[in-house]
């Protein structure tokens, strides 16, 4: 088994069994870890939310991205009630194990205030602007 410290000097191609990975995710006391999904075409940061071992599974399964509510304490998929789904393209961890990176084709509004990032609020100054053209 593969540690993910032994993985930092690992040549590019070097594979290791997914389930020995996640195995070692930093996942906190809830189970969960943070997981940003980012426009796969754009590289824009579209949000930032929750899974856990199941919902890293359920996403590589069915090929779009499943969380997990920390308000609902329920699974959801990207898109199902509004229809802007997350297609999955890609995941990737960090290098500490404590961070999941989901690259996707976004469909619609990634924010549930029907924009395309949650990341609108931004620092100007002394300011917080709010702007979606990002």
């Amino acid at each position: 088994m593969a540690t993910l410290k032994e993985l930092e000097g690992s040549a590019d191609g070097t594979a290791t069994d997914l389930a020995e990975v996640v195995a070692q995710l930093q996942f906190n006391e809830r189970g969960l870890i943070p997981a940003i999904a980012q426009d796969y075409e754009s590289g824009a940061v579209l949000m930032l939310a929750w899974m856990d071992q199941h919902a890293i599974q359920r996403s590589l399964d069915e090929g779009f991205a499943v969380y997990y509510s920390r308000s609902r304490q329920e699974y959801w998929r990207k898109g199902d009630t509004s229809g802007h789904v997350q297609e999955l393209v890609s995941m990737s961890f960090d290098c500490d194990g404590d961070t999941v990176l989901l690259q996707v084709r976004q469909t619609g509004a990634a924010c549930h205030t029907d924009r395309r990032t949650c990341f609108y609020l931004n620092v100007r100054d002394q300011h917080v602007v709010v702007d979606s053209t990002l």
